[in-house]
């Protein structure tokens, strides 16, 4: 009966459903048996199997005597490990695991731990004790002398809780959510939708604009690319189609729908490509682990290269706008000033056009001032400004001021707030414009051109013709698509447009460096229910950013950190949290629902370098450590203020401290022990793990090509016609949530566009 009164889950699409498993045939990750009996020993010691507290409830008490080594987990762990790591990280895994395999091999690594009094003496790493293994681990992670093993023990972390609390049965449930109080978003179908199940035919936003390649073969794809009003030829020597259309846009995110709606509405025949694929509020499930799958690049595990950081960036029709948190923020007065000044020597953000760009913005999107309900942690991070006498200032959301929902990261299922997706590719498609999914680009096409450039600088030697791109997941199509265009626009994101332009040939030494991340540091707290009547709710309910703080500069400067709050899923927060014991981690599973998480975001001077597709290097300047860490401190005074119990940080030893009862001294003496340390590669015993959502300036404009990859109008030094209307422009970090800053700047860059197509069309210019 009880199981009858629980909400229905939405069926949502299947890829977003996951769940069903595989059989152990179906397994590709090819770790041989001895690894796999290693890692299954690993994953056991992660997450043990331990004695219940006879008083819990039988979920939790299940919980408890729970396991990582029971199958199939270790496989999913090994199958995710293939999937997603870096080679250099695979071939370090692959290794240490066959060493553990071996009694040599598990004496160098594990020491003392593998001896026993018993022949042979020395056990291999699957023979020890849990106990053993998990102090093994424990020396892993605070290893100064060889930073690989502590890599080795981050990757063995993060890949086995995100999977073992993101598993999914069939029916889309993880046996453990229940003792963790998570209970994902559930909704009863509603009349509409049980209606559209009589009439699958149903026509969503962009159904007259979007053509799947996922559904298409060889001979079809043509057909309905010509049905969109296309010309297509084939070219059967180079085993291609051909596509004619005035502007190709790569990404169809912030810059790249932006700019589709503009160069459409100019009357301009424009076809998107985006790699990933095209979901509706109603195919959205906020299942955290098939979602992060489908929406997210590479899952969500794109990682700096020192492993010290994790980088979202989203991956799907709508880009990050479908999966980013609401926030709508202009950028700040003192950027704009930078960035026009002499600094940046960039009038448009200065004038009176960016300004309005920015309101257009602001109208198409809806934007709310207003929030009618918070969530949990924006109650927390408000109460404790609040009592502290600090300013906190509500967060203005691209969706209604009702909107309640905590799980837009993984697409809102309401379909209230309003990304590219539902908003300007909707204005893009009604113009005539094409939206092709499941196709990457691989490489720019260019012809050789010279014209004179406007100043004393040397001639531009090429013109952009097109892109040339393949499906990425059908393997019903063999054949690439080239798309040939007018004008090219490069919009897939400051991780990929560098890339695709370096691995087209272009040499600017600017392509790929200046990468700012906004890099985060988080601060948790623990608010008992029983305790906090007026503190009602879960932390992933409500909201996700609907209040702000800002750590105020010296005289006037801006702030040296901003304070929010983030959607934290259970795999996210399994992956995020400290390890320091197998029961310590289960214990802090156990209040991950009443865990109130509030990160510092610094405007990063320190930058990074895009090498290559995942393959990022990053470094914080020491003043954004020290702006963190006073952010981080703060958030900590925040949390106790409005009344935690707990506190603590991510840091890699498990920093925490009691609240309850603890004098004020105490507790100045914990946040002068609060520090911001360097990933698992650093000297430092301890470390942390950053998580971060905002990448920008990889392929930055300036006034001239030895400060920048693009000009001020957005188009490359080296290539006419080619443009880049993404967050890669960006002269530097914007220092707040960055969405309405990209959509302004592809605003006003693809009227730009607009402007060159009308005068060379006056002009006679092909």
């Amino acid at each position: 009966m009880e199981e009858a009164k629980k909400q229905r889950m939405r069926q949502g699409h299947p890829l977003l459903r996951g769940g069903g498993g595989v059989s152990r045939s179906s397994y590709t990750h090819g770790f041989s048996a001895t690894q796999m009996l290693a890692l299954t020993a690993a994953c056991g010691a992660l997450v043990p199997s331990l004695p219940p507290d006879d008083a819990g409830s039988k979920a939790v008490r299940e919980f408890f005597l729970a396991s990582a080594a029971d199958p199939p987990v270790p496989d999913e762990v090994a199958q995710l490990m293939s999937a997603m790591c870096l080679r250099e990280a695979l071939a370090l895994i692959r290794t240490l695991l066959w060493l553990l395999g071996t009694r040599l091999g598990t004496l160098a690594l594990c020491g003392s731990r593998c001896l026993s009094w018993q022949a042979p003496f020395v056990r291999r790493f699957a023979e020890m004790p849990v106990e053993r293994r998990e102090d093994a681990l424990r020396r892993w992670s605070r290893e100064t002398v060889l930073p690989p093993l502590r890599l080795f023990f981050l990757l063995l972390k993060v890949f086995c809780l995100y999977v073992f609390y993101s598993r999914i049965d069939e029916n889309s449930e993880n046996p453990h959510w229940g003792a963790i109080g998570y209970t994902p978003a559930t909704d009863e179908a509603s009349a509409e939708e049980e209606e559209e199940k009589e009439q699958p035919t149903t026509k969503r936003p962009l159904d007259d604009g979007v053509v799947e390649t996922i559904h298409h073969t060889d001979a079809s794809l043509p057909a309905c690319l010509a049905d969109k009003g296309l010309t297509v030829t084939e070219d059967a020597a180079r085993n291609l189609f051909r596509v004619e259309c005035d502007v190709a846009i790569v990404g169809s995110g912030c810059g790249g729908g932006v700019t589709a709606a503009v160069l459409a509405a100019a009357g301009h025949k424009v076809v998107v490509i985006e790699k990933g694929s095209y979901f509706t509020s109603k195919d959205y499930t906020s299942i955290e682990g098939p979602s992060m799958r489908q929406l997210y690049e590479s899952g969500g595990f794109v990682s700096t290269l020192s492993g010290s950081g994790l980088i979202l960036a989203g991956s799907t029709v709508g880009g990050g706008s479908a999966v980013n948190w609401s926030a709508c923020i202009k950028t700040p007065e003192s950027v704009r000033g930078e960035w026009a000044g002499a600094h940046g020597g960039l009038p448009l953000f200065a004038s009176p056009e960016y300004t309005a760009a920015m309101d257009a913005v602001f109208r198409r999107l809806g934007v709310t001032s207003g929030c009618q309900e918070e969530g949990l942690q924006n109650k927390v991070l408000r109460k404790g400004c609040e009592k502290l006498g600090y300013k906190v200032e509500p967060v203005s959301r691209n969706s209604s001021e009702g909107h309640f929902c905590g799980s837009c990261g993984y697409g809102c299922r309401t379909g209230d707030k309003r990304g590219t997706d539902t908003t300007w590719l909707v204005d893009a498609v009604r113009r005539g414009a094409v939206i092709l999914t499941g196709c990457k680009a691989e490489k720019l096409l260019f012809s050789d051109y010279a014209t004179a450039m406007t100043s004393a600088e040397k001639k531009k030697k090429k013109r952009c013709v097109g892109v040339v791109v393949a499906t990425s997941s059908n393997p019903a199509i063999t054949r690439k698509v080239e798309v040939r265009a007018k004008v090219t626009v490069s919009a897939c994101g400051s991780l990929l447009t560098p890339v695709l332009l370096r691995d087209s040939g272009l040499a600017n030494p600017h392509i790929g460096k200046n990468l700012h991340l906004h890099p985060t540091a988080m601060a948790w707290g623990y608010f008992p229910e029983d305790t906090r009547p007026d503190l009602k709710g879960k932390m992933y309910e409500g909201g996700i950013i609907t209040s702000i703080h800002k750590v105020e500069g010296v005289d006037g400067v801006p702030p040296r950190a901003i304070l929010e709050t983030p959607l934290m899923g259970v795999a996210a927060a399994g992956t995020q949290f400290p390890w320091v014991s197998g029961r310590d981690m289960k214990e802090r599973m156990l209040k991950y629902g009443r865990s109130v998480h509030i990160f510092s975001l610094v405007r990063d001077r320190g930058s990074g370098t895009v090498h290559g597709e995942r393959r990022i290097a990053y470094h914080m300047d020491p003043a954004d450590r020290e702006n963190q860490r006073e952010g981080l401190r703060r958030a900590l005074r925040v949390l106790v203020a409005a009344g935690a119990t707990e506190i603590g940080t991510h840091r890699s030893d498990g920093q925490r401290m009691k609240c309850k009862g603890a004098t004020e001294e105490e507790v100045e003496e914990f946040l002068d022990g609060v520090t911001v340390l360097r990933g698992p590669q650093s000297k430092s015993e301890n470390w942390s793990l950053c998580c971060t959502a905002h990448q920008m300036g990889s392929c930055r404009m300036a006034a001239t090509a030895l400060d920048g990859a693009v000009d001020a109008r957005g188009e490359s030094w080296e290539a006419e016609r080619l443009y880049v209307c993404d967050a890669s422009v960006l002269p530097s970090a914007v220092g707040v949530n960055p969405m309405i800053t990209i959509q302004a700047v592809a605003y006003c860059l693809a009227n730009g566009i607009a402007e060159q197509l009308k005068r060379d069309l006056a002009s006679g210019k092909n």
